[in-house]
């Protein structure tokens, strides 16, 4: 689904699949602690669910279908960002920041799933 914001086209396939690249990229950067190892297996999958629910969504053969998928979607997102609060960074500054960076843009996937939800309820 390609939206129009701030006069710029807008293709949140793009965006999933940049959150999923960018939780990859962070998950390399920690430590290989048997805890984190965990976390972040499930940090990924959650990451790339997002991103392939709303694949199926856009491809979805009814109403219903579109709904279900834009729900799991906001779900992997929610899920997301509640493995990235568990995940130990150590004090480490760079990979907080980085960290702070997905739970926000999770949070903002998750705001924008909820949107398209409230849109299609309405009708629009």
């Amino acid at each position: 689904m390609t939206e129009i914001q701030n006069g710029k086209k807008y293709d949140l396939e793009n965006r999933t699949l940049k959150f999923a690249l960018e939780v990859r990229s962070f998950v390399k950067r920690l430590p290989k602690t048997v805890a984190i190892i965990e976390d972040t297996k499930q940090l990924v999958r959650s990451s790339g669910s997002v991103g392939a629910n709303y694949i199926e969504a856009n491809e979805s053969l009814s109403k219903k279908d579109f709904v279900m998928r834009i729900k799991i979607s906001r779900k992997e997102a929610k899920e997301s960002r509640y493995w990235l609060s568990l995940i130990n960074v150590d004090g480490n500054d760079s990979i907080e920041k980085q960290r702070g960076l997905l739970t926000q843009e999770s949070q903002e996937l998750m705001n924008i799933f909820g949107a398209i939800l409230k849109k299609f309820e309405a009708g629009v």
